[in-house]
């Protein structure tokens, strides 16, 4: 018996979901030493790795959740010195959110923490499943991004 296009996509969306789950224990865990959670560290990771200065709506665009729970995430790290606003010339209230030089080391430290994981996590997959899946992960979330 064949499975329509509908029903293995459903399938796909279920196992991103416990993949999904999964990945944000291990960054729970990899992040929890820097007083952070892994919805905080997908923040900084955001802002540390954009090719422009964000503002939270464009900072919660990129991590694909609410701008309100994103404002929540990012007035944590205000708070606990990792992020800090400018202003931006094109709006005055929608200020641009950037790492301080606190936040920075804290980025590089968990992104030097996460590489031998990250080695060992690409070891499930050979090189051309990683970039089919790369590649498919960024296909869905243009089309339901609108892009």
């Amino acid at each position: 018996m064949n499975e329509s296009p509908e029903d293995i996509f459903t399938k796909i969306v279920l196992e991103i979901f416990k993949v999904s789950g999964m990945l944000n224990t291990e960054g729970d865990m990899m992040a929890e030493e820097f007083g952070l959670s892994s919805a905080r560290w997908k923040v900084l990771g955001a802002i540390a790795q954009a090719e422009q200065l964000l503002t939270v709506s464009e900072i919660a665009r990129t991590v694909g959740q609410s701008r309100q729970a994103t404002q929540r995430l990012v007035d944590a790290l205000k708070k606990a010195s990792l992020i800090c606003f400018i202003s931006n010339p094109k709006h005055k209230r929608a200020k641009f959110v950037v790492l301080t030089k606190y936040g920075e080391q804290v980025f590089w430290k968990l992104w030097h923490k996460q590489l031998p994981w990250a080695a060992s996590g690409a070891e499930a997959l050979t090189t051309a499943e990683l970039l089919t899946t790369f590649s498919a992960m960024k296909k869905l979330s243009g089309y339901f991004s609108g892009n």
